[in-house]
Parts: structure tokens; C-alpha cells; sequence
């Protein structure tokens, strides 16, 4: 008999996968995780019923979340990221020599090990790395009571239903501007604006409160189902947003010019360019 899995993040839209295998079925100490074979998406990972992962097409994800602020930066040396269990933010942050120390936060770590069990080609080792630090701690706590300062934070958060609720707030933006160094820059996992345009306006709305300069990005990756998905950004440098195609060239150059999936100059700089119902919720 066909099993399928249904995700209901979103009201009035629902998406059925087919399950081909069940790896993992279970209630962990803070939310519902399941892990099965897809057919078209292979392996993914659901926590209380929104797709989190494929290994089909987290490379889109994975390397906008990382690439787009660290070559923007272009000298991040100690990186916060926080949530990111399956490790694939951690991998391509760890692709960028400059960076000396990368942090992880999570608040579940069964998470990490069951990615690192049912995953392994997400993470490649990085959490084998000797940059890598794993924290297990919930997000706002940590960059509250840390006394570490990074160049880039970077938020792999869940929606904001569960436990990844306490991500999206004006308390938690707060604390991570604290705990970024000056020029640093902080990034958002901010859903989907077609359908969680609200979510995407009040996180914006918060960072135009705090940093000099608020605003968006977006990419698609096919398993996030509705829109492309939008990443939140805040910095105080104006300029980190705008290089150049040559200049972000320049810096992949000098970072190894390692092999990308998704990610190029000429992509992050067109990433910025929203359409006009996206733009009228992030501009102040």
C-alpha cells in the first residue's frame, strides 16, 4: 500500500510526497521528526510536517545561506550559524579558508545525529572539523550569555511554529546584533513571501530598527513549495549588499575558486533584485 507524508505549514495549501522508505519516524524532545526516500526528491527530512531538507536540491539552499553574506564580507573569520543540524550550512561555510571558527547552535541534538546518520553527504565531515564548535542550546540563550563575536550569523531556522518560534523575534535580533562584530552581517531563513509575506515584512521591519541597512534576498529551491525562498539581511554597512559582479569574482578567486552548484557572482548580485510585491515588504 502507498504511504504518503503531507506537509501542513501553510493554511490553505497542502503538498503530499510519496514515501518510497521510512528511515525514521519518531517524536524527539522537542519536535516531530521524519526521514524517508523520495523518488524525486531523495532522502528528505520533515520536523512537525514542513520539509526541511532533500538531498535533491539543499545545494540552493545550503550555499545561499552561506556564500551570498561570506563573500559579501569577504574576510568573515568566525561565523555563528545557528540551527542548521543537518550540517549543510556548516559545510559551505567551512569551503571559505578565511574563516578560522564556526559555530553551531542547536537546539536538538538528535537532529545532528540522526543527520549525520541518515545524511552523511550533506555535512561532509564538517563536523569532523577542526574549526567546528557544536553548541547544544537554544538560539536566543546563546547569543544572549556569549561572549564570542562574529563576523556572520547566519539563521538555518525551522518556520516560526515549534520551537524555531523564538527565532523570528525582535529579542532574538536584538541578541544577534549584540553578538556581531562592526561590518558584521546577520542572515535569515524567512520563508516563503508569497504565501509568509507577513513573517518576511515583520522580520525586515525589525532589522530596519537595529542595523543601518535591512533587506532581502531569494532563491528557489524546489522543495520549499510556493515561492522561492526569501533570506532576511541586516548589516550596517551599506556596501556589503552591493559589490560587483568582478569584485565577488575576485573574492571567489582568491578563496580557492571552489566548485559551486547554485551559487556565482552574477547570481548573488541578481538574488537582491526583488520583485515589486517582495520589495514592498522589506523597504522601510
Amino acid at each position: 500500500m502507498e504511504r504518503w507524508v503531507e506537509e501542513t505549514l501553510h493554511d490553505g495549501f497542502r503538498v503530499r510526497l510519496k514515501v518510497d522508505k521510512i528511515l525514521f519516524d519518531s517524536q524527539t524532545d522537542h519536535q516531530q521528526l521524519v526521514i524517508f526516500d523520495n523518488e524525486d526528491f531523495g532522502r528528505v527530512m520533515m520536523l512537525d510536517g514542513v520539509v526541511q531538507v532533500s538531498t535533491r536540491d539543499e545545494f540552493v539552499y545550503h550555499e545561499m545561506m552561506a556564500h551570498v553574506p561570506l563573500f559579501a564580507h569577504g574576510k568573515a573569520k568566525k561565523v555563528l550559524v545557528v540551527g542548521g543540524g543537518d550540517g549543510g550550512v556548516l559545510r559551505e561555510v567551512l569551503r571559505h579558508p578565511q574563516v578560522k571558527s564556526a559555530t553551531l547552535c542547536e537546539i536538538d541534538r538528535s537532529v545532528i545525529d540522526l543527520c549525520r546518520a541518515h545524511f552523511p553527504e550533506i555535512s561532509q565531515g564538517a563536523y569532523d572539523d577542526k574549526r567546528t564548535r557544536v553548541v547544544i542550546a537554544e538560539g536566543t540563550k546563546f547569543v544572549a550569555e556569549t561572549k564570542d563575536r562574529f563576523d556572520a550569523i547566519l539563521v538555518d531556522s525551522t518556520d516560526p511554529i515549534g520551537p524555531g518560534a523564538v527565532l523570528f523575534t525582535k529579542e532574538f535580533y536584538t541578541r544577534c546584533r549584540r553578538a556581531l562584530k562592526p561590518g558584521g552581517v546577520l542572515v535569515t531563513q524567512n520563508g516563503l513571501p508569497f504565501l509568509q509575506g507577513p513573517e518576511l515584512k515583520e522580520s525586515v521591519g525589525y532589522f530596519h530598527a537595529l542595523f543601518k541597512d535591512a533587506y532581502a534576498y531569494m532563491a528557489t529551491t524546489p522543495s520549499y513549495f510556493g515561492d522561492a525562498m526569501a533570506y532576511g539581511w541586516a548589516s550596517d554597512d551599506k556596501k556589503l549588499r552591493r559589490h560587483s559582479c568582478k569584485k565577488l569574482a575576485k573574492r571567489h578567486e582568491k578563496a580557492g575558486a571552489f566548485p559551486t552548484r547554485y551559487w556565482n557572482p552574477e547570481v548573488q548580485v541578481a538574488a537582491f533584485a526583488l520583485p515589486n510585491y517582495v520589495r514592498n515588504l522589506v523597504e522601510a
